[in-house]
């Protein structure tokens, strides 16, 4: 599924001149592994950036420390502040950034870390790009790998719905 899935929304980014970007979290990576699985993806993929540790989320997408504080890593507007910071800072020189699509994803994998308000499984994705940004949350229930790869598909698939003209992720 996730093969077809990347290589659709692959087909439809280089047909508009577009340019994906990535921010990740909990995934780890696999976001960014299951684009570049796709040959040709050169074409329309810029690169990630996995910003595991909060420390890594400020210093290299520009999460403020005041987000972190008040509504956690995993949360809707430090997932917006990944999405947006990953496209300002991977934007090439001269570059427009009307050309680049920013998604992020944050969220716990398991098996530990959940708790009441914010259990396993419970992941945030976001988008950040030339119309506008917008997030949803999901609530998972496999274990660590599986958590991680509903992520990874949702986000593409976020991307693909945003691509085909049904507007940014709300939620």
């Amino acid at each position: 599924m996730e093969d077809s899935l990347s290589a659709t929304v692959g087909r439809l980014l280089r047909q508009r001149g577009l340019y994906l970007v990535t921010a990740e979290s909990c995934t780890g990576g696999l976001l960014g592994h299951l684009i570049t699985n796709v040959p040709g993806s050169s074409d329309y993929f810029l690169g990630g950036v996995v910003a595991y540790a909060d420390s890594v989320k400020q210093a290299l997408l520009g999460v403020r420390a005041e987000t972190l504080a008040q509504f956690g890593a995993v949360s809707r507007e430090t997932v917006l502040e990944m999405a947006r910071g990953v496209r300002e800072r991977l934007c090439p020189p001269g570059e427009n950034m009307a050309r680049l699509i920013g998604v992020a994803i944050s969220g716990i994998a398991g098996p530990g870390g959940g708790t009441a308000e914010k259990p396993v499984g419970f992941t945030w994705i976001a988008l950040s790009t030339p119309d506008g940004d917008g997030a949803c949350s999901y609530q998972w229930s496999g274990q660590r790998l599986q958590n991680k790869h509903a992520s990874a598909e949702q986000a593409l698939r976020l991307v693909l719905a945003y691509l085909e003209g049904h507007g940014l992720p709300t939620g």
